[in-house]
């Protein structure tokens, strides 16, 4: 919708006054430019021009002037901004930016939605790094046989996908929010991996043995509920699979490393990534 605009220069010693008068005017929260232009919004022109004419009425040493802002469209303005993201060999992308990968790289595709993972936040691009770098150790060791992949608070299937795009034969997505499940659902369909991944609905903790064994497991989900499924993990990793846990902040490291430690795994790799950190760990 256009709106409109009204810049107001006052002398410095009553900004802060007309500011307050402005605010009380609109009803609104104003900006005030690094040379100290006062912004208010108007919705339309007459109330501009009255909102101009009250301020320049208080004094002669005050100037208005009113401007129309462009007209903007907030369904799509939103995407700007928003691309691909290239993640060890994962390229991460929304459905309306075409990617062509590069030599080794996958495409996921994945639109910013009510459901968590879009590669846009540090700890899903910690975890899926670290899941590309288990992949590839999975796949030296065993080139013959898909990784099976167990992903716990799947979100938007983002992990889940992308493994199955790495080569893994199997991965199984489990999530709690009932409202994330089609979501996931319809970023399975569109990236074609309906073979090899399904997403199942209910308590990581309960469910993970479905998923099992699994040579790689994946929980992006905060620290207190990584350290309840450490038991579940621990029983569903096959012989030398890898489990990796992310959705912890970098200050919570110190707090998680004992948990990981008392339960039997030793930290192999970690990520930190705009303060966000992700582990990988063996069974000791």
């Amino acid at each position: 919708m256009n709106g409109w605009a009204i810049d107001v220069t006052v002398p410095e010693e009553e900004r802060d006054a007309v500011a307050a008068l402005l605010v009380e005017q609109t009803g609104q929260a104003i900006e005030e430019l690094d040379d100290g232009t006062l912004v208010a919004w108007a919705a339309d022109e007459l109330s501009a021009d009255a909102l101009r004419g009250t301020i320049e009425a208080r004094s002669h040493t005050y100037e208005a002037r009113v401007r129309e802002l462009p007209l903007t469209d907030w369904t799509t303005e939103w995407k700007k901004g928003l691309g691909p993201r290239t993640i060890g060999r994962i390229v991460v992308t929304p459905s309306w930016v075409a990617v062509a990968p590069r030599a080794g790289e996958v495409v996921v595709v994945v639109d910013p939605e009510t459901a968590f993972g879009s590669g846009e936040h540090g700890s899903t691009r910690g975890a899926l790094l670290l899941l590309d770098r288990a992949m590839a150790r999975h796949a030296s060791r065993q080139a013959h046989q898909g990784a099976r992949v167990l992903d716990l608070g799947s979100g938007s299937g983002i992990l889940a996908i992308a493994a199955a795009k790495l080569g893994a034969a199997r991965a199984v997505g489990i999530e709690f929010d009932v409202e994330a499940i089609p979501v996931a659902e319809r970023n399975v369909e569109r990236n074609e991996v309906a073979d090899r991944v399904v997403i199942l609905e209910g308590d990581a903790g309960e469910l993970a043995l479905l998923g099992a064994p699994a040579d790689i497991v994946v929980s992006n989900i905060l620290r207190t509920v990584n350290v309840l499924l450490l038991p579940a993990v621990k029983g569903a990793l096959a012989a030398r699979g890898i489990a990796i846990f992310a959705g912890m902040e970098e200050a919570e490291a110190v707090l998680f490393k004992p948990e990981l430690e008392q339960a039997g795994f030793a930290v192999m790799d970690d990520v930190r990534d705009a303060g966000w950190w992700s582990c990988a760990v063996r069974v000791k």
